[in-house]
């Protein structure tokens, strides 16, 4: 369908006259104050006016005739109330406006929607290393570490000071012509802060001050008030810091993904971890408009919307037209199916994996005179480097239930041995309540049945280690055998290689995303998990027996699918070096299908909220990034805009919602289709014949481009879901030349499992070269998905069945 505008032939004097009208008779009444909020507004551009010269004179122009006509308002002024206009990454403005504002705007041509403002939230030293970074060989030299390329960050802000920001090292190539940036001043924030590694900063905080017109701002400048864009920013494209650590874990040299990529910051939080739909916009049109390469999302919402009316999708589909890649956190909700929220088709959706690195204590049981001594090697983060040496080792009945302060308080000194809750939360209880006792014990012993799924960045207060409930026994014995028991405990260590990596981390959020069903998501794994990168200088309390120690650090660990998006996005920024003639969809192609489904013991990746079971692709998408393949894998799978369009257009949006998303004309639904040309293949059956063992078939096209340099013919390996049949024709592909397309077509013959299957699809270069493999889904639909369908009835959205459709040392 074209879309077509008629508001740019009415004269501007015509214009304004029937704005008046519909304000005298829409706005009759005077609104109180509490009738205002901010709304967000997208209008079509080509029914912009011919006399206004700007897209922006023509969005106040609106505000300013609405607020003229009204007999009082809220706000002091017009300034106040227009907020910001859109016009890069999406179409409109928002201001603040009341209801029967709204109602005069949606009789105007070129009205698109309005959305009420909403809030957003915020969802190494050794990283490098565990996916497989080297400085002479593979993806960085051949990238030359990703300099020459922007990556954006909307985020809390940054702390320039930092050594992740510093220039040094940082080459004299200039800057690309289309970069616009600026570095904004602001509250402790001077623009000469910027440098030849932090190319830009600017703070975005009217729609924050809109809805907290009270509020007191302390930071209304780039400067990173909470850490976590500083920690972001500094994971994806942190400069070289030797010496770099956590109280004395993880020590090494910190650097980022893409060491030698540009960083420029786009503050959207100005308290804490609050944020508003409006700035969020504002920041990632205005990075668009800069000039940015990447942009790194680590933030989302927990609504369920259509992509007609979520932020992240409306702005991102703008910056995709303009080349901007996106990479965003899948949320931190799981493990539940259905959680995740940014499964935006365009954008790379990234879920969190641990890596082989952890905290340890050692535990030895037996003083230093004993003949014989046992060790016991249990997690911790206590931040001070000490042996505890030859105390005693308590326990009873009573005092070992550790869930009650005032009790422990009267402890005698030692080290004393906590029960086993059975229960995480138990666990997290009982090392609050001997953090609370003001007590003469010097450390604790917790148990756990499993260890690894403990969050231990929780552990560095009080003293403690965590052992397993099998080790426990051998405590045990020791104290029963023992007429005056003793123990020793030595912290701040720090080991490697010893854990089988990576395990879907529990919180990170699961597929599918209800608002776009049939595109697998996540689309891949990474690093998530006690990852450490800089952080704004704070003190940390410690606590050592009755003893209070404070510690300042520059680095911090975090936990989340906030740290995982920045990884990709640093490795987004590397093949963006290496192929700068490559799409947004080739490179999240490629890093798709040359992803690993195992694990660094050549396993399945397991998951750590499924009982360290298998891992399906709605937990880890296509598996975990392997960098150095990415840089060459062989085919990819590539996407436009209208390729996307023709996606919108299959779920029988109207007009102005497929306009709020694409802001143009340019595009048509003449090819609807759900058949999205994407590296993953996902099929539903309804859940009202799940139980039926009805047989359904699910047909997909495919086409892929040739980018491995030459002539190369590829075979087909299928692995079919449990259930299922696969078959794939043309079963060999034959490619002449480099840039070459041919496709492929796919049908899938299932029936109702009830649970979910998955499968592969492997096109294998016949010499060996390249494997570029695409998971297969089947599972049946979520009663979210059944929601949106709902909505359909109010015309709202529409969806085609079984088609497509933080904390410091806690997650962010």
């Amino acid at each position: 369908m074209q879309f077509t505008s008629f508001l740019s032939m009415i004269h501007l004097h015509t214009f304004l006259l029937l704005l008046l009208i519909f304000t005298f008779h829409t706005c009759s009444s005077t609104p109180t104050a509490e009738s205002y909020a901010t709304y967000i507004v997208h209008l079509n551009p080509s029914s912009r006016p011919t006399p206004f010269t700007t897209n922006e004179k023509w969005h106040s122009s609106i505000i300013t005739s609405i607020k003229s006509s009204a007999t009082t308002h809220h706000f002091s002024s017009l300034e106040n109330s227009f907020l910001y206009s859109y016009e890069n990454a999406l179409h409109g403005f928002s201001a603040v406006l009341t209801e029967q504002e709204v109602g005069t705007l949606q009789n105007l041509p070129g009205f698109l929607s309005a959305n009420k403002d909403k809030q957003q939230r915020l969802l190494t030293t050794y990283t490098p290393e565990f996916m497989s970074l080297n400085p002479t060989t593979g993806i960085w030299p051949a990238s030359g570490f990703g300099e020459g390329v922007i990556v954006g960050f909307i985020d809390t802000g940054i702390w320039p000071e930092s050594p992740s920001f510093d220039e040094r090292g940082m080459t004299t190539i200039k800057l690309p012509a289309k970069w616009k940036g600026v570095c904004q001043a602001g509250k402790d924030f001077n623009s000469s802060l910027c440098n030849s590694k932090l190319i830009g900063a600017r703070y975005f905080d009217k729609g924050y001050r809109a809805s907290n017109p009270n509020a007191t701002l302390t930071k209304n400048s780039p400067r990173d008030a909470d850490g976590h864009g500083t920690h972001t920013s500094s994971t994806a494209a942190g400069n070289y810091v030797e010496g770099a650590s956590f109280l004395g874990y993880a020590k090494g040299v910190a650097r980022g993904m893409a060491p030698r990529a540009w960083v420029a910051m786009y503050k959207v939080s100005s308290v804490g971890k609050k944020m508003y739909d409006s700035d969020v916009l504002a920041g990632m049109d205005q990075a668009v408009a800069d000039g940015v390469d990447i942009l790194s999302l680590s933030l989302g919402s927990d609504d369920v919307t259509p992509l007609y009316e979520n932020p992240i999708a409306i702005a991102s589909f703008g910056a995709m037209e303009k080349g901007v890649f996106i990479s965003s956190a899948a949320g931190n909700n799981g493990p539940p199916e259905g959680t995740l929220r940014n499964g935006v088709p365009w954008v790379l959706t990234v879920g969190a994996g641990t890596f082989d690195r952890t905290f340890v204590a050692s535990l030895t049981l037996g003083s230093d005179k004993a003949r014989k001594q046992h060790t016991i090697v249990g997690k911790s983060m206590y931040p001070l480097g000490l042996w505890i040496k030859d105390e005693t080792l308590i326990y009873n009945k009573t005092l070992s239930k550790c869930n009650d302060s005032e009790l422990l308080s009267k402890a005698p000194r030692g080290i004393l041995v906590c029960q086993d809750t059975g229960s995480l939360s138990s666990l997290y209880d009982q090392m609050y309540q001997i953090l609370r006792a003001a007590t003469n014990l010097v450390a604790a012993i917790f148990v756990c049945k499993d260890p690894s799924r403990f969050d231990f960045d929780w552990m560095n207060n009080p003293a403690a280690v965590l052992i397993s409930t099998k080790d426990l026994e051998a405590v045990m014995d020791y104290i029963k055998s023992s007429d005056k028991p003793i123990a020793s405990i030595k912290f701040q260590q720090t080991a490697t290689g010893k854990e089988t990596a990576p395990v879907v981390a529990e919180y990170t959020s699961r597929g599918p995303c209800p608002n776009c069903l049939g595109v697998l998501k996540p689309d891949v794994l990474a690093p998530g998990s006690s990852v450490l990168a800089s952080w704004i200088p704070n003190e940390v309390a410690t606590r050592l027996g009755p003893n209070m120690f404070l510690t300042s650090e520059g680095f911090n660990l975090q936990s989340g699918t906030s740290v995982a998006c920045p990884h990709a996005a640093g490795v987004a920024a590397l093949l963006k070096a290496a192929h700068p003639e490559w799409s947004h969809a080739a490179i999240k192609s490629a890093m798709m299908t040359t992803a690993t489904e195992l694990d660094n013991s050549g396993m399945p990746i397991k998951d750590a909220a499924r009982g360290f079971t298998a891992a399906s692709p709605f937990a880890m998408g296509a598996g975990h990034i392997v960098l150095n393949k990415a840089l060459d894998p062989g085919l990819v799978y590539d996407a436009a805009a209208q390729d996307y369009v023709s996606l919108l257009c299959s779920m029988n949006f109207t007009k102005n919602q497929i306009l709020t998303v694409t802001r143009s004309n340019v595009y048509n639904c003449e090819n609807a289709s759900p058949d999205l040309n994407y590296p993953s293949f996902l099929a539903f059956y309804d859940k009202n014949v799940a139980s039926n063992g009805v047989v359904m078939t699910k047909r997909f096209r495919r086409v892929v481009t040739n980018v491995g340099g030459g002539a190369a013919t590829y075979k087909v390996k299928v692995d079919p879901p449990i259930g299922s049949t696969v078959s794939v024709w043309p079963q060999s592909l034959v490619f002449m030349k480099e840039h070459e397309r041919h496709h492929y077509s796919v049908e899938i013959t299932y029936a109702s499992q009830g649970a979910v299957s998955y499968g592969s699809i492997t096109w294998f270069e016949e010499n060996g070269n390249y494997a570029v493999r695409s998971p297969i889904v089947i599972s049946v639909e979520r009663s979210e998905m059944s929601k949106l369908k709902e909505l359909s009835k109010n015309n709202r959205i529409y969806v085609v069945s079984l088609e497509c459709p933080g904390l410091i040392h806690g997650r962010v």
